[in-house]
């Protein structure tokens, strides 16, 4: 389809979280209007800190917000892994120049609301996009020539194609799929603090994880070092239903008996926590049905063990509008590309994130024998095994699919 006849089209995206705000650019950058339906009352977003390694920068950078989240990221000097039962270092891997040069962009960490601004001034400066909120999507029909996705209201808005970017709960993937998120059994709480609250020997420039037996901390500044972001994750003793409330102290003590004193000190600064009971799925071999797709935790919702699943929701969208300029706006065929290159990605970042989880929260032998893992590699040789994670490429995002 010829490029100018692209602007007489339009795509609803749904869900107005990072990776349907991204959606929206990759595909207004392809002359292609969205309507971007958003079932709170505001776009907004809510959380605490995330980690953004180069691939997401990568991605950034390709939607026309990398500089604005770069002039909102604090740009740590490490990824450091500590053993938070003895309080011994078990591996730092450097995130300076050094990674810089290695992988094309840094690695940093931001507030979550500063990196959804980000890409929603991105949106809102560009004409072809608009969004509209207070809008809960219930239903979705097709044909061969257009979607249309129906409210709580029972309005329906028709497009060219739909794309669901709603979250581990998807509205869009259960009129696809019909299948349900499995819960970890891990919790994870979160908090943020102001330094002022952060005990002075903690006050690190580096994403901290303080390793524990079924349990971890991790510690990072954001906000210029103004605020630092705190979260703590179990394995709960009760049976968990995925999603996000209130959490108290006396249950986070609770399950961090026999840490270290420097990291324990750390669960006394918040004033108030949110508590998120956690959900991921075994990985799809589909997403794509028709002029229906979907993209971030509605395809993939996965652990947060390797801070990947913003960077993955904005590789998929810039995946996907590259598959729709691939394709000459085919939506049919250019989703089926997009599913191809992303599925096999996605599900390796999945499994990695649950395979490192068992890292982080070894205990007896396995603690021991993950202590000794990392013995004297060098820089280098940690680049290289995380070349695959962090060196994605734009240029390369289609290859391997068929």
């Amino acid at each position: 389809m010829p490029q100018t006849s692209r602007a007489h089209r339009r795509v609803i995206v749904v869900g107005g979280g990072i990776g349907g705000l991204a959606a929206a650019l990759a595909i207004a950058r392809q002359n292609i209007a969205v309507l971007l339906l958003e079932q709170a009352p505001q776009i907004g977003e809510i959380g605490a800190g995330i980690q953004l390694g180069a691939n997401a920068f990568t991605a950034l950078d390709a939607l026309g917000a990398g500089e604005a989240a770069r002039n909102r990221t604090v740009y740590t000097d490490s990824l450091t892994l500590m053993d938070a039962v003895d309080a011994k270092e078990i591996v730092r891997i450097e995130t300076g120049d050094a990674y810089r040069k290695r992988f094309g962009n840094p690695y940093g960490v931001i507030h979550r609301a500063d990196i959804h601004l980000s890409i929603f001034e991105a949106v809102q400066g560009n004409p072809l996009i608009q969004f509209r909120t207070d809008t809960q999507i219930r239903q979705l029909e097709q044909s061969e020539r257009g979607v249309t996705v129906i409210d709580q209201h029972g309005e329906r808005y028709t497009a060219d194609a739909v794309i669901g970017a709603d979250g581990v709960k998807s509205a869009v993937r259960a009129a696809l799929h019909g299948d349900e998120p499995t819960p970890t059994g891990h919790v994870v709480y979160r908090a943020v603090v102001n330094v002022e609250n952060m005990p002075k020997d903690l006050q690190i420039n580096s994403p901290v994880v303080w390793a524990g037996p079924r349990c971890h901390l991790v510690h990072y500044p954001l906000r210029g070092g103004r605020e630092y972001n705190l979260v703590v994750t179990f394995h709960s003793r009760q049976r968990e239903v995925w999603g996000v409330t209130d959490g108290s102290k006396e249950e986070v003590l609770s399950y961090f008996e026999g840490i270290h004193p420097l990291p324990h000190q750390m669960l006394d600064r918040p004033t108030s926590w949110r508590r998120w009971a956690t959900a991921d799925r075994d990985p799809a071999d589909q997403w794509s049905f028709g002029r229906a797709t979907i993209l971030g935790d509605a395809a993939h919702p996965m652990t947060q063990y390797l801070a990947q699943g913003a960077c993955q929701a904005l590789e998929d969208a810039v995946t996907l509008g590259k598959a729709i300029e691939a394709t000459d706006g085919d939506f049919v065929a250019a989703f089926k590309l997009y599913e191809q290159a992303r599925i096999p990605r996605t599900a390796r970042v999945l499994w990695s994130a649950r395979e490192m989880g068992r890292v982080y929260h070894a205990k007896g032998v396995e603690r021991l024998v993950r202590n000794q893992l990392w013995v004297g590699r060098t820089r280098d040789q940690f680049y290289d095994a995380l070349e695959w994670l962090y060196g994605w490429r734009v240029e390369d995002c289609l290859k391997g699919a068929v």
